[in-house]
């Protein structure tokens, strides 16, 4: 019995020396900034396919064999370099043949200008008739045409011949051979290859209707005022998240909206000198150049959502925290700009406003 009692009073003791718990609740600590306008840059970012700004298909320009393909596959190649070569032989025939007869009417058109020197004197003497004068005339004007038809046909068999001799019509990167050396090619359906043109190259992306209207609406109120002459610049982004080192400009627009897609097509030119872009290649391209006038941005993780919309914390005196409603506008990197609700001057909460009360007081850290 006194041993029971002896550990009761032992064990009372240590539950008497243990220390009272802290009722009171530790003030939160939050972060904040003041809120100030000025004017920011306003960038849009896109999908974006590159497309090469001149793609031409190259073929036959008459029929013959094809002799040699004398371009690398997949190589970049300047304009005016031989391409393909054709089988030459008919071709030189068909000159030689034209300059021979060139000659032989070139012949008759200087027997015809004799005849008709001699006639014009004869029949003024009246040694010959008036019909004899217009027979000679006749037929020195019918030899002079028959010399530029010859001429003519002259001209285009050395064109044929040129042609034997498929050259690239400007700078630009090669696709593969469709055709084989020995091939029998038809001018009207034999496609050889393709060279399209990298510098300058397109980068091509699409705006939705509801965005064009957004930002249509935002210009007509102020909240945004676009580039002198709309002179947006482009920058782009590969793949890797690395910037091109060239920004190009917005050349081109569809007139209409896709009807399937709800989108209409921009076009921008961008110079590629390294041919680093090639057609096809997916990127993103970042629009440039309209400003936000006296315009208030904070930090996305500042802003707060419920049933009713978003909001915000803002300092009172003495760090007590209160609720405030807003309209928030589009999103700019990590910030967002707010079209109402704020005022230049106000304490937002950007840390730690996630389990607040209106009039809590809380530990405020200014950041500057």
């Amino acid at each position: 019995m006194k041993k029971l009692l002896f550990l009761g009073l032992f064990l009372s003791s240590f539950s008497c020396s243990e220390p009272k718990s802290d009722t009171k609740a530790s003030v939160p600590q939050v972060t904040a900034m003041e809120v100030k306008k000025e004017d920011a840059p306003v960038t849009s970012e896109f999908v974006a396919v590159t497309q090469s700004s001149h793609m031409v298909n190259i073929q036959a320009r008459v029929n013959g064999f094809l002799d040699q393909r004398v371009y690398t596959e997949g190589e970049i190649v300047k304009k005016d370099q031989i391409l393909f070569v054709m089988d030459k032989k008919p071709f030189i025939a068909q000159v030689e043949a034209a300059k021979a007869a060139l000659e032989s009417r070139k012949a008759v058109r200087e027997t015809a200008k004799l005849n008709l020197d001699r006639t014009r004197p004869l029949t003024k003497l009246n040694a010959l008739s008036q019909k004899d004068l217009d027979d000679a005339i006749g037929q020195y004007d019918s030899a002079v045409a028959s010399v530029h038809e010859a001429e003519a046909n002259l001209l285009t068999a050395e064109l044929n011949l040129s042609y034997c001799t498929i050259r690239s019509p400007l700078d630009g990167i090669t696709s593969a051979a469709l055709e084989q050396d020995g091939t029998y090619l038809s001018f009207s359906n034999n496609q050889l290859t393709t060279v399209s043109q990298l510098d300058p190259i397109w980068v091509n992306f699409s705006l939705s209707e509801i965005q064009m209207a957004n930002y249509r609406n935002q210009v007509k109120k102020g909240l945004i005022v676009p580039p002198k002459d709309d002179a947006y610049d482009i920058e782009v982004v590969l793949i890797d998240g690395q910037t091109y080192p060239y920004q190009g400009k917005i050349t081109f627009t569809e007139p209409y909206f896709n009807p399937q897609t709800g989108t209409f097509l921009i076009r921008a030119s961008v110079k590629n000198p390294e041919a680093l872009l090639r057609p096809n290649q997916y990127v993103k391209a970042i629009v440039k150049g309209s400003i936000r006038p006296n315009s208030i941005s904070i930090p996305q993780r500042a802003v707060m959502q419920s049933s009713k919309g978003h909001y915000v914390w803002t300092l009172k005196d003495k760090n007590t925290v209160e609720f405030r409603p807003i309209e928030v506008g589009d999103w700019q990197g990590e910030n967002w700009f707010i079209n109402e609700g704020l005022f230049p001057g106000d304490i937002v909460v950007v840390d730690g406003g996630q389990n607040l009360s209106a009039q809590e007081k809380v530990d405020a850290k200014i950041l500057h």
